[in-house]
C-alpha cells in the first residue's frame, strides 16, 4: 500500500502540520482494521508499532520523535523531552519542530492549540473527566507560561470525537462537566429516548473553556466528524463496545 501523506488525515485550517488519522492505511487485522495506533486494545503489538512509523513519517520524523503521555483523563500537561515519554498526562506543548506530538482518541476530544507567532503547540486529550478538570483551559496556561504566549494569539482546532446527539451520560457527568463555571447549561440536555440520561456536548463545552481562557472565538475550529457515527472513518470505543482501535491527533511546531 502507498505510503501515508498529510492529505489521508483530517486537517483544521491551522498554519502548522497537523491532523487527526484515518482508519485506513495500516496493517491491522480486524477488528483493529486498519490504522490502529493503539498497544493497550489487544492488536498485534508489531502491527502497532508499524502503524505508528506510517504515521510519523507523513509527518517527517521517525518514531522514536513521537511525544506521547499515558493519558489518564487529567489536566496534567508537560513539555515534549526525552524524559517526558510514558508520564501521566494529558497534553503536550513544544517549540521544537524535532518532536511531533501525539494523543490518543477513539471518541474522546482531541484539541490541537497553535501560536503560529512564537511557533508553539500542543496537542491535548478530552474526555469528559479531562473537560471536567480543565484540561484545555490547563494547556493554555502552560502555553503562556513556558513560552509567553498569548491566549488571544491562539488557534484552535477541535477534532473528530462522539458528538453531543450520540453521546448519552448519566447526571453524575453532567453535574461534574457543569460544575466549571465557564461551561455553559447547554452543553447537556436530557436524552430523548431514556428517562434520566443525558446528551452531552463535550466539544462545547471545550470551546467554551477555551474562550474563557482568552482564545479568540473566531480561531476555534470544531470538526463535524462524529466518531461514533463515521464508521467507515473512525474508530469509536463507545459504537464498537471497547472492541476497536485508537487514532492519534498530531502536531508538529513549524521549523
Amino acid at each position: 500500500m502507498a505510503e501515508l501523506t498529510l492529505t489521508d488525515f483530517e486537517r483544521g485550517p491551522l498554519p502548522v502540520a497537523h491532523g487527526f488519522s484515518p482508519r485506513a492505511g495500516g496493517v491491522s487485522a480486524r477488528p483493529w482494521h486498519s490504522l490502529n495506533l493503539g498497544l493497550s486494545v489487544g492488536d498485534d503489538p508489531a502491527a502497532v508499532v508499524e502503524n505508528r512509523r506510517r504515521v510519523a513519517r507523513a509527518f517527517g520524523v521517525e518514531l522514536e520523535s513521537v511525544a506521547r503521555l499515558d493519558q489518564v483523563h487529567g489536566a496534567e500537561v508537560h513539555e515534549a523531552a526525552p524524559g517526558v515519554m510514558g508520564r501521566d498526562g494529558d497534553a503536550l506543548i513544544s517549540d521544537d519542530p524535532r518532536w511531533l506530538l501525539a494523543v490518543s482518541a477513539a471518541d474522546c476530544l482531541p484539541i490541537i492549540l497553535v501560536d503560529a507567532r512564537l511557533g508553539a503547540v500542543a496537542a491535548v486529550h478530552a474526555g469528559w473527566r479531562g473537560a471536567a478538570a480543565g484540561v484545555a483551559a490547563a494547556a493554555v496556561r502552560a502555553l503562556s507560561r513556558r513560552y509567553g504566549s498569548d491566549p488571544a494569539d491562539l488557534q484552535a482546532w477541535l477534532g473528530p470525537a462522539i458528538q453531543g446527539p450520540c453521546y448519552q451520560v448519566g447526571p453524575e457527568v453532567v453535574a461534574a462537566v457543569r460544575a466549571d463555571p465557564t461551561v455553559p447549561a447547554a452543553v447537556a440536555w436530557p436524552d430523548p429516548t431514556v428517562a434520566g440520561r443525558w446528551r452531552l456536548d463535550v466539544p462545547g463545552a471545550v470551546r467554551a473553556q477555551l474562550e474563557a481562557s482568552g482564545v479568540v472565538p473566531a480561531a476555534i475550529a470544531v470538526s463535524d466528524t462524529c466518531t461514533h457515527c463515521a464508521a467507515d472513518r473512525c474508530f469509536s470505543h463507545r459504537r464498537d463496545a471497547g472492541r476497536t482501535g485508537r487514532h492519534w491527533a498530531v502536531v508538529r511546531a513549524p521549523g
